[in-house]
This record gives structure tokens, sequence and C-alpha cells, in this order.
């Protein structure tokens, strides 16, 4: 019997201001019905996403979240080497990027990234570099290099600079991972429950290449192109004719994908997770 009723995808947001076109919520059940838009139309704030997964999430509902739920430590033994306020763990990671940035309107995390300690290792726009960024392309959690072993192209998540990056998604999403404490599990830094609601990360290229799309092309912005994908999966369409935003097809493709990647239990058994893992860096479901 399936573990799930339910499957959700979020194509996440880290953009200034409250309500964002780039944030769409999908979700499906079992069987192979396409997944449905959740509000089509409207235009998310990050706090009714919130709201929706504490107070509309159907039962046994498997969430996955688009964006980086930590940042890298392994490679250095620290998130923030070299300062003393450096966080144990992810979840002391999120208590402190919400308490800095409380200020900060819609679940923002402009704070953190300014922060005089912290800003040492972001890339911001401006040639700001901190010193402690790393240089190339930054610092990479264990997970995200086995996203590049499937083909995936990665982002630091300590690099805010460029329209691929995805260090302030994953910012304003720790803000949201903190305030479900005790409401939603969010795995690994959680063990999966035996029942009920469970949030992951996800990657949707992971999704686009489960469904034979090449890395390179894995964003769609056309309804037939959907379709197609969707069938690959073994769902039926979502039958949306002419162009589709690539946040709603993400969002859409992953809910299908999850439906069938959930019940693959090497998936939540990835070798190179372990327990200190799980509890600094987490892990993309789907990543091998």
């Amino acid at each position: 019997m399936a573990r799930f009723a339910h499957f959700a995808a979020i194509d996440w947001s880290g953009a200034v201001g409250e309500r964002h076109r780039g944030i769409a919520v999908a979700i499906c059940g079992t069987g192979t019905a396409a997944p449905l838009i959740v509000r089509p139309g409207h235009r998310w704030s990050r706090g009714e996403v919130l709201d929706w997964l504490v107070n509309d999430l159907p039962a046994d509902t498997l969430v996955g979240l688009d964006l980086g739920a930590s940042l890298a430590f392994a490679d250095a033994g620290a998130f923030f080497p070299g300062w003393n306020e450096s966080p144990r763990d992810a979840r002391a990671l999120w208590a402190l990027v919400e308490r800095t940035c409380a200020s900060d309107p819609h679940l923002a995390a402009t704070s953190l990234v300014d922060h005089p300690e912290a800003a040492r290792h972001y890339r911001r726009h401006g040639g700001r570099e901190g010193d402690r960024f790393g240089g190339g392309r930054g610092r990479f959690r264990v997970t995200e290099r086995a996203q590049e072993a499937l083909g995936c192209r990665p982002y630091s998540n300590f690099n805010l600079v460029g329209a691929a990056q995805v260090g302030k998604s994953s910012l304003t999403g720790m803000r949201l991972l903190h305030r479900l404490a005790g409401r939603l599990p969010v795995w690994p830094f959680d063990p999966l429950p035996a029942a009920g609601s469970a949030v992951i990360e996800i990657y949707t290229t992971i999704a686009a290449l489960a469904a034979g799309r090449p890395a390179g092309r894995s964003k769609i912005r056309d309804g037939g192109e959907l379709d197609a994908a969707l069938a690959a999966l073994g769902s039926g369409p979502a039958a949306i004719a002419g162009p589709i935003d690539d946040h709603r097809s993400d969002a859409v493709l992953t809910a299908a994908w999850l439906r069938r990647a959930a019940d693959d239990a090497a998936l939540w058994r990835p070798a190179a997770l372990t327990p200190e893992l799980a509890a600094t860096e987490g892990w993309t479901f789907g990543a091998r």
C-alpha cells in the first residue's frame, strides 16, 4: 500500500516583496490524474504558503519544497567557519535566520546576508564577494554533488547572484521551515513518520530528467510539452493549451514525479546520507 495519499510540489521564491509570480503549488492524489494547480491565477505570498501547509494541507501529503533547506557544512565542519556563532545543525541555522531577520517582512532574509559576519560567506550583487565565499562556484553540500552526478548543475546556496541562483529562496525557505517545527516533519532532519504528512526538499530538474528531459531543457513553457513529460511519468495530461510559465509546469511535473518516486525505498536511504548530514546539510529527495 502506498505510504502517501497526496503529493504536492511547491516552486518557491526568494524575491523581494509580498507576492510572487515565482511561487506555484500543485497537488495530485494516487492514480494517474494530472496534478492540479492550487489556487490557479492567484499570486501567492510566502506567508500564504505557510498557512496552506499548516491549515489546508490534505491528510497524508508528501510535500516537496523547491529550495535548499540548509547550507554546506561537511566541507568545513561549519556553516560559517570562523564565526563563533555559527550554528551546530540545520535547525539552529533556521533559528538563526529567523532571529536575525525577525524585522524583515514577508519571510524575507535580507538582514542575514547583510550581517557583517554572515556576509563574508556570500557572493552578492555589485561584485561583493565575501572573503570566505570560497571562490569559483562556491561551497556545495554533499547532496548537491550527488545532483551533479545525475547531470544537474546546482548552484551554491551561498551564491546570491544570477537568475538561476537559489541562495535567496533557500534563506527565505529556512524561515518557513523554522515555523513548521512541531507542525510538519521535515525529512531527513526529522525521521520519516509512519503516517501523516511530511516535507522534503526537491530539485525540479531531477523530476524533468526522470521524464526524459535533458538538463539543459528542463524548463517547460508549453502545455503540449508538459503533457508529453507527464505521460513519461505515467500521468494523464494536464490539458493546458498553449503557453505555461515554468513555475507552474515545474510544480505540476514534480508533483507527478513524487507520486511515482515516493515508494522507491532507495530514495529514502541514499548511501551518502549519514546521521551527521541528516542533521546539518539535509538531502534532496531523488539525489542518489
